[in-house]
């Protein structure tokens, strides 16, 4: 396994932030971005980026793993199994997916990453508008950070470099227009927030700062944990409510109960 720690500015994730999700946190429908009160609001967000423009804001850490699927799991390393859902109501003609279904079953690699804001913007609670500014700029820092690092990865052989070839501007990558995916624990491919617990164990993500709670919550809140998959056809889709039986498989494939599941999955969980 492979290990890196990155560190970035202010300056360096600029250019990788998407705003379309900023004005989001603030209420602000897409047709409204340009109006003067979302550009104010951007501009608030620019000053306090400028503050701080060649301060470290965010860190990263990164590990290329070994790793071969294993019908519905990756075997990482040979000794860490990740358990995961597939599909069970794909649209007709489609198949039901699963993240497994895009690593080799012999000698394939992955990534497994996460990335944090360090905590430097200093939060005033006499200033609620300045608190909600800190709060939704830092949320865009770490998927920045996210952004910026998976490029790294895919780009550098050193790091993994399976895409030296390519060539993207900022605004293409938010499109993700990159080959592979980058499915974040919690979303709609990997839905069980609980396997951060499995990730923490092979990126120890105290080491960047970022501290989990017994739901495996980040702290801070403006963090992104996942992993990283290099396969041309692979694409995000969400797994969507899973049946009782494919809660009881996953369960005994994740050495808990279905009860305790349930708790990460009721979302996920079919009447």
């Amino acid at each position: 396994m492979k290990r890196e720690v990155f560190s970035y500015t202010a300056t360096q994730l600029l250019p990788y932030i998407d705003w379309s999700y900023f004005f989001h946190a603030w209420g602000i429908k897409a047709e409204a971005t340009t109006s003067p009160q979302a550009q104010e609001v951007k501009n608030d967000a620019l000053a306090l980026l400028k503050e701080n423009g060649e301060t470290p804001v965010a860190r990263a850490v990164f590990a290329l793993c070994n790793a071969r699927s294993s019908n519905d799991s990756i075997i990482i390393e040979e000794e860490t199994t990740l358990p995961l859902l597939r599909q069970q109501h794909a649209r007709p003609g489609e198949p039901n997916l699963c993240l497994s279904d895009f690593v080799s079953p012999h000698n394939d690699n992955i990534g497994v990453f996460a990335t944090t804001v360090c905590g430097i913007f200093k939060q005033s609670h006499d200033d609620t508008f300045k608190s909600l500014l800190i709060q939704t700029i830092a949320s865009r820092l770490a998927e920045a950070a996210a952004t910026l690092v998976h490029k790294e990865v895919r780009t550098n052989k050193q790091l993994w470099g399976y895409a030296p070839c390519e060539r993207l501007t900022p605004q293409e990558l938010n499109m993700e227009k990159f080959q592979g995916i980058r499915p974040a624990v919690g979303y709609p491919s990997l839905p069980d927030q609980s396997v951060i617990f499995i990730i923490d164990e092979l990126l120890h993500l105290n080491d960047i700062g970022i501290e989990l709670t017994p739901n495996g919550a980040m702290q801070p809140h403006a963090s992104v944990c996942g992993i990283m998959i290099s396969h041309p056809a692979s694409r995000y889709f969400a797994v969507g409510k899973i049946s009782k039986e494919q809660l009881n498989d996953y369960a005994e494939r994740r050495g808990a109960t279905p009860e305790t599941l349930h708790k990460f999955l009721f979302k996920n969980t079919a009447k």
